[in-house]
């Protein structure tokens, strides 16, 4: 399934941007006021430059005793950034993601311009239904052939005939 088709995808929040001479102050307080977990630092014409996590804000602001007030997020935003599209596959980049240890893909257009952010665990939540699914119908093809519903009845009477028959002569 393509990123763009999930329902979902479109109804999502729109991603929250700074410029990148944002205070880290500032920024933090937009995420907490949202309550997101990232912000993404995007230049004029809303290409992405970076992202500043939590885990930056506690690795490069507070672990190396920068002021949050004068920071820029320039000077702490992670740039090497995994984007995606909406025609993308959505079970590719969950793998990649689980790979690659990150929990956030910006889903960009063909000029690289930000257009949504699906995190690692909508990719779960929007796929569990679909992979069980898929997992019912494969047992289904593979095991129901293999299995005669009348034949494990009869199993299942012959065995409790046999364990009748042992506890009464043990008894």
């Amino acid at each position: 399934m393509k990123i763009g088709d999930r329902k979902e995808f479109h109804s999502k929040a729109p991603p929250l941007t700074c410029p990148p001479e944002t205070t880290v102050f500032d920024a933090v307080t937009q995420m907490a006021n949202k309550n997101f977990g990232s912000i993404f630092i995007t230049d004029a014409d809303n290409c992405i430059l970076g992202v500043m996590t939590e885990r930056d804000i506690f690795r490069r602001v507070i672990g190396d005793s920068r002021d949050p007030q004068t920071t820029p997020v320039s000077a702490v935003m992670t740039t090497d950034i995994r984007m995606a599209r909406e025609d993308d596959d959505v079970l590719g980049w969950l793998q990649v993601m689980s790979n690659e240890r990150f929990r956030r893909l910006p889903i960009v257009d063909k000029d690289k311009r930000l257009i949504a952010v699906m995190s690692q665990g909508d990719f779960v939540a929007y796929t569990w239904p679909q992979m069980l699914s898929q997992l019912t119908q494969m047992a289904q093809a593979t095991l129901a052939p293999a299995f005669n519903p009348i034949a494990i009845a009869g199993g299942i009477a012959a065995y409790s005939v046999v364990l009748i028959a042992l506890l009464l002569a043990f008894t």
